[in-house]
């Protein structure tokens, strides 16, 4: 769905890589690091600390309630005859058919595998806060906290989409703790410093600023990252980075790295995304997200200009699923939300975080653009769900001069060989010409095309006539294509002759 981001590579060049911060070691291997020796990163942070200020009297005060999570669990050992090879290769179905064979060598005894992350404690009472890649598959937990205790911890519950887990500790007496900041308290340029357990060495404190905001580093639906140029490195997974005032405006997650080191660029999930999972996985044990039943997208400045909008902000419906909450309310297809309750929708994943935080059977005010008019729809949110080539070219394709498409009816060949509902109906874009204006926006062969310019659309003919029109208007038309099951919007301008 547009609204849901599968995981993807990070946009940037390689070798740029996107780290999760967890530091895996084998058991099974020890490693020792020459005390004469140390370790040189390639490169060094743009930042190593900001020349005047003094963070001592903030470390010593908010250390304490940091801790060092060391996790266990069990990965299963491969045969010394077979290649251990990382899911994902070419030759991982070869193997995985060769060890399925009978007599095939098997693998032998589960090996257990640590990892080393960061947390800090919210609670007096003992309740822990990092990150789910740390703890999320682990078959024991320890704690260690800054006077030196180890103690077990329990999982109380994970959150995969944010990357949040809380633990808790039995001290037998109360714990130092720190507070979440306000979101409104996070500024860029404001010093931070980061509290963790890089590589394993123990509590260790580095500074910085705040670099951005809102970052989206393609890793899920709620991505929202503060990015900061405090060095944090691998063990620093679920450590916080704290304002000047001892508060917690971020949980540390994930880097951007050439080498596995801190090049400073870090990232950290706010803490106004980070509360309020915490709470309720600490109530409840698991997150309970609100649902509407919607696909939508971002409007961009092609998409706003054929929708005569304003500005290119809110987030278009591009289609919305039967039996769902937005259906019941009556939100249509080319709707833009601009607002939920009292609070703006300025980019499409501000809705996804907005309904997300809206507890099940909760009534709320969709604030709406349909057909130029602002209006207001009452939905009663609903709860999430489980937690979601062209057949060969018919001889009547009709070809949409301006936009570079060939489009033919969807045949019982296409339905078939598409998988295209029974009931869809549009016009199949057949071919699509190397740098035309369809080309250039993404369109591809086998996309239906449902609607132009708002306009349903049940025929090749009707698809053209209505794109000859939008060519003699000389502006961006919007296209409603369904694609792979999913249906988003797609303003594409002619290209005049």
């Amino acid at each position: 769905m547009p609204n849901t981001v599968s995981t993807r590579p990070v946009k940037g060049q390689t070798p740029k890589l996107l780290v999760r911060l967890a530091a895996a070691l084998a058991l099974s291997t020890a490693v020792a690091l020459p005390i004469a020796a140390p370790v040189l990163m390639a490169s060094t942070p743009a930042t190593a600390g900001l020349p005047g200020m003094d963070f001592s009297e903030l470390a010593a005060r908010v250390s304490p309630a940091v801790v060092n999570v060391a996790t266990t669990q069990a990965v299963e050992q491969a045969s010394a005859d077979m290649p251990d090879l990382p899911s994902g290769t070419p030759f991982d179905e070869f193997f995985k058919e060769f060890r399925n064979r009978p007599g095939a060598p098997q693998g032998g005894n589960p090996r257990k595998e640590s990892a080393l992350g960061s947390g800090f404690i919210v609670d007096p009472s003992g309740v822990i806060v990092t990150n789910n890649h740390v703890v999320g598959k682990a078959t024991d937990i320890k704690i260690t906290l800054a006077d030196g205790r180890t103690l077990p911890a329990t999982l109380v519950g994970t959150d995969d989409k944010t990357d949040l887990a809380v633990l808790k500790v039995d001290a037998g007496g109360p714990l130092p703790f720190v507070n979440f900041a306000a979101a409104d308290e996070i500024k860029v340029g404001m010093p931070v410093m980061a509290v963790g357990n890089p590589f394993g060495l123990g509590g260790t404190v580095t500074a910085g600023i705040v670099s951005a905001r809102g970052r989206d580093i393609q890793s899920g639906p709620f991505d929202d990252y503060i990015q900061t140029d405090a060095a944090i490195n691998k063990g620093n997974s679920g450590g916080p980075l704290f304002d000047m005032a001892g508060n917690v405006i971020g949980v540390n997650t994930a880097i951007f790295s050439p080498n596995g080191g801190s090049v400073g660029v870090g990232f950290a999930i706010p803490a106004s995304l980070a509360e309020p999972i915490v709470a309720a996985i600490r109530d409840h044990g698991s997150v309970e997200r609100g649902f509407l039943g919607v696909q939508i997208q971002p409007v961009t400045p092609d998409i706003a200009e054929s929708l005569g909008l304003t500005e290119p902000s809110g987030a278009l419906v591009a289609d919305v699923s039967n039996d769902t909450p937005a259906q019941a309310a009556g939100i249509q297809s080319g709707d833009v939300v601009v607002r939920l309750g009292d609070k703006p929708v300025k980019d499409f994943k501000d809705l996804t975080r907005l309904v997300a935080g809206v507890r099940p059977g909760t009534s709320v005010d969709l604030r709406v653009i349909r057909d130029g008019t602002e209006q207001t729809i009452s939905v009663k949110v609903g709860t999430a769900p489980g937690q979601e080539q062209a057949a060969a070219e018919p001889d009547d394709h009709e070809a949409a001069g301006g936009f570079g498409l060939a489009l033919g009816p969807i045949t019982p060949e296409a339905r078939a060989g598409l998988e295209l509902p029974s009931d869809l109906s549009g016009a199949l874009v057949m071919t699509v010409e190397p740098g035309s204006a369809a080309d250039e926006k993404g369109l591809r062969a086998g996309d239906v095309i449902l609607k132009v310019a708002g306009k349903t659309v049940a025929t090749p003919a009707d698809a053209k006539r209505l794109l000859t029109e939008a060519k003699q208007a000389g502006k961006p038309v919007l296209l409603q294509i369904s694609r792979e099951g999913n249906v988003r919007f797609v303003a594409v301008a002619p290209k005049l002759a």
